[in-house]
């Protein structure tokens, strides 16, 4: 639909993204730009993409709204501009563990004018490189690093010896705290001031409900991480330790639960869909575990957590999961999941018309839109324009389908394919 169409027939975006969500057909495709940290852009490209709407004037900074990413802030003036469609509540903190609270410029690498929250460490080392810390605290061992010259931060792994014998899955489960009573009225603030005062569908992350996301692994936000937490230990262990994860997964299981009926408590239905399971199982061209170990491992402690949530609430989940995961596709529809993200159509296995002919009307697509990899850093834009338009018309046959790309918009992406990208799905890109 263009912006000269019977504006009688126009709903609002929050009323798109339900429809969606429970395929029925809706008047445009639903756009989910910003909406999750999986589904939003490098701050340098929200920058020049807000200046090239006419929004800000160079050197106009723009909020970090999650350092580990580097994911600038998709406010509601660039939201309006483009008609997008959800809008996130973020938690109460973020990788790093600390609020995202009481802003500082900074400038990026690639000199990008930018705000970042009080406890993000700015100061170099001496070979250049930025260290985050857990919690902002300097006087722990850094958790994060950004190289000089880099775009994003790497975790630090803090993994000391392992001594089998005592391993104590209580260290790995130290991730999971209950939420406090200040976290429980940030959630329920915030939700209510989304809810109030946008007509878009809300989407957040839940604390805790991805099982061996290898991002949280390393446990960035504690201070002195226990139990295992160097990533390839951590997948040597889902093999050689098992039972151990298990016991991790339960014991998270049970915690996560109780901060779900609680958040449940503070927000009630304002939210909409939520991302659930952040955790990657899939490589490219191959996969991290074949479809009988993710039944094993994985779907019994999901499907506990997606049941209390279709039980209690009206929320949507998501599952996420980069690669070609066609093979585990039926698992996760069987776990409980509603959404699939990040559809990456350039993976093995993972052909739109074949991941619609099988699943369309089963999960919700919830990405694809457009290559994130190939075509929007380095294509020409009718190539943009071109690939955006036939992943519309596929992924949206059986409805079932909102507009994202795959995975975050990486720097450097020339604005003049972002907006060629928008241009696709019928937004105004001129100032």
């Amino acid at each position: 639909m263009d912006e000269n169409s019977d504006s009688k027939t126009v709903i609002s975006g929050r009323e798109r993204v339900i429809k969606t969500l429970n395929y029925e057909p809706v008047d445009r495709v639903a756009v989910g730009f910003g909406g999750t940290l999986g589904t939003g852009a490098h701050v340098s490209v929200i920058a020049n993409l807000r200046r090239a709407l006419g929004l800000d004037k160079p050197g106009t900074p723009v909020k970090v709204v999650e350092p580990y990413q580097m994911l600038g802030e998709v406010a509601a003036d660039l939201r309006e501009m483009l008609w997008i469609d959800t809008v996130n509540l973020p938690g109460p903190r973020n990788h790093f563990g600390f609020a995202n609270e009481n802003w500082k410029p900074w400038r990026t690498f690639d000199g990008t004018d930018v705000l970042v929250p009080e406890k993000f460490n700015t100061e170099p080392e001496p070979n250049g490189d930025i260290h985050q810390y857990p919690q902002g605290d300097k006087s722990v061992p850094a958790s994060g690093r950004m190289p000089k010259g880099g775009f994003y931060f790497d975790d630090i792994i803090r993994q000391g010896p392992i001594d089998d014998a005592k391993l104590n899955p209580a260290d790995n489960i130290e991730d999971f705290a209950l939420l406090s009573e200040e976290d429980l009225k940030t959630y329920e603030q915030r939700a209510r001031e989304l809810y109030e005062n946008t007509d878009l569908a809300i989407t957040t992350g839940l604390p805790g409900t991805a099982f061996g996301d290898i991002a949280l692994v390393p446990a960035a936000f504690l201070k002195h991480p226990k139990g295992i937490r160097d990533i390839e230990e951590w997948y040597i262990s889902t093999i050689s330790r098992r039972e151990y994860v298990k016991e991790v997964f339960a014991g998270q299981t049970e915690i996560a639960i109780k901060n779900i009926e609680c958040i449940y408590q503070a927000v009630g239905n304002r939210i909409h869909a939520v991302w659930l399971d952040g955790t990657d199982l899939a490589a490219q061209n191959t996969l991290f575990c074949g479809p009988d170990t993710y039944k094993e491992l994985y779907l019994p402690f999901s499907r506990k957590l997606n049941d209390w949530i279709h039980t209690h609430t009206k929320w949507k989940t998501m599952k996420h999961c980069c690669g070609g995961c066609e093979p585990l596709i039926e698992g996760f529809i069987e776990a409980g999941f509603d959404i699939l993200n990040p559809i990456q159509t350039s993976a093995q296995g993972m052909e739109p018309q074949h991941l619609v002919d099988k699943y369309g009307g089963r999960i919700v697509f919830w990405g694809g839109g457009v290559d994130t990899q190939q075509v929007l850093p380095f294509g020409e834009p009718e190539q943009v324009r071109k690939q955006v338009g036939e992943r519309v018309k596929i992924f949206n046959a059986k409805n079932g389908f909102v507009f994202s790309t795959i995975h975050n918009i990486q720097c450097n992406t020339p604005v003049e394919n972002v907006l060629a990208m928008f241009g696709a799905l019928g937004r105004k890109v001129t100032k």
